[in-house]
């Protein structure tokens, strides 16, 4: 089954590469020998918005990689609707407040693009995608370090 990491797991990749972002590194392989990965372009902004001098250029590495490989997935208009119908759910359910619908917007666009491919979504933010999961056809695991 292809997978897709969510924007923490690469922060834990970035965080132990000590010259490189390398499809070996510990935290990526582990996925990538069961299945092909995939990556969010919305994962890539994440990325890019937090990159610095050193992880700017591996950002940018995995990006090449990534659109070389043809496997950037990027939402659709109908998957941005469908983020908004899933966050519009969820406030209802959960409270508005309390949900941080804008805070959950790159999560809802992750999974209803990643539901619509059938690509699971590895992540360590549970609360979230388990709530997104309840609205949409989601695939998920949480990443057990």
């Amino acid at each position: 089954m292809p997978i897709l990491l969510d924007t923490s797991i690469y922060v834990a990749a970035l965080r132990q590469a000590a010259g490189g972002l390398e499809a070996d590194s510990p935290v990526l392989k582990r996925w990538g020998d069961q299945s092909p990965l995939w990556l969010s372009s919305v994962v890539l902004e994440e990325l890019y918005a937090g990159a610095n001098s050193p992880t700017l250029p591996l950002v940018q590495k995995l990006e090449r990689d990534f659109d070389g490989l043809r496997r950037v997935l990027t939402p659709s208009a109908r998957d941005w609707a469908q983020a908004g119908n899933i966050l519009r759910q969820i406030g209802h359910k959960y409270g508005f407040e309390e949900t941080g619908r804008a805070r959950m917007t790159n999560d809802a666009l992750i999974a209803t693009s990643a539901s619509r491919q059938g690509i699971a979504v590895v992540t360590v933010n549970r609360r979230d995608f388990e709530r997104l999961a309840e609205f949409c056809s989601l695939r998920w695991e949480i990443w057990a370090v």
